[in-house]
């Protein structure tokens, strides 16, 4: 395929580094993070906030966030206040995916989940608080965007993480539970919504900062929603493949919770399969951005090749 041939010349010419990329891209959102939500009374709220926000991670959805503004002539600068919100968000999905209520999982990135160190009472709140200054975050922080852009910015995040985006996909995943059932259709629209939402937010949101014209803004839209489907496929197969100690949570849920799957509708080979052919279509979307686009286009094949 020309296009990938392309992407390949490009990523030898300027010896892209994907493990160096991220590292970088994650210390400055850690630092970024790490700033953006001091401890004040009462301390015990922005303690279990901070719990699970500095708890670790890929740090996915910030990292995409930064890249697409970059890629379309903005600055990490520009970009990290939204990027930061984007993992406020993230990280109050999963507190409260967490509960005992939810899929009351114990672990999280390799640690005691919120509710499990600060009660569910407290859990609950961390992840309330961490929603609603996500925004604050947004509309103070940015600057140097003009307030029309800021703007469609909040209400694309607001759109994400509501009952058109996040909440709506969790609401039919949790009526899904133990049924054999669930088509191939409602499996796509609680993971169109529970998970590719946001990471759709994150992409278009770095492109939004800087003013993409709408014809970039629906390249990487379509991108965002294959790369969104295929990191739930993946994330499906580690949970029937991998370890606790490589998920860093529990591992078996989905069939413990009897949940309907990717590879429970598929099988793991087809849904390996799958998951190739929506990155293949995300990296073709960036063909028209050229090597500019070299670090989404390593992102997208990250996700089929990640082990955790």
């Amino acid at each position: 395929m020309v296009m990938t041939d392309n992407v390949r010349a490009s990523q030898r010419e300027f010896r892209f580094d994907l493990a160096t990329y991220l590292a970088e891209r994650q210390a400055q959102v850690e630092a970024a993070l790490d700033r953006s939500l001091p401890v004040i009374y009462p301390e015990k709220i922005y303690e279990a906030m901070r719990y699970s926000l500095m708890a670790g991670g890929k740090r996915l959805r910030p990292i995409l966030c930064l890249a697409t503004c970059e890629l379309t002539g903005g600055t990490v600068e520009m970009a990290m206040p939204t990027a930061c919100a984007l993992e406020m968000i993230h990280t109050m999905s999963l507190i409260h995916d967490d509960l005992p209520a939810m899929d009351d999982d114990d672990y999280r990135r390799g640690k005691l989940t919120n509710h499990k160190v600060f009660g569910e009472d407290v859990a609950i709140l961390a992840g309330d608080g961490l929603l609603a200054y996500a925004f604050e975050h947004v509309a103070i922080a940015t600057q140097n965007v003009p307030a029309d852009r800021l703007l469609k910015v909040v209400a694309m995040l607001g759109r994400a993480v509501g009952a058109a985006g996040l909440v709506g996909g969790q609401v039919v995943d949790l009526d899904c539970e133990g049924k054999t059932d669930v088509s191939l259709e409602t499996l796509n629209f609680i993971h169109n919504h529970k998970t590719a939402a946001l990471l759709e937010a994150s992409v278009i949101s770095g492109a939004v900062l800087f003013g993409a014209s709408e014809e970039d803004l629906q390249r990487l839209s379509r991108y965002a929603q294959n790369i969104g489907l295929a990191f739930q496929i993946i994330d499906d197969i580690l949970d029937i493949t991998a370890t606790q100690e490589e998920l860093g949570k529990t591992a078996g849920k989905d069939l413990q919770a009897q949940k309907a799957t990717y590879p429970s509708i598929w099988g793991l080979e087809e849904s390996r399969r799958q998951a190739e052919r929506l990155v293949d279509g995300a990296k073709a979307e960036l063909t028209v951005f050229g090597e500019k686009a070299v670090p989404l286009v390593a992102l997208a094949e990250f996700i089929t090749a990640r082990t955790h």
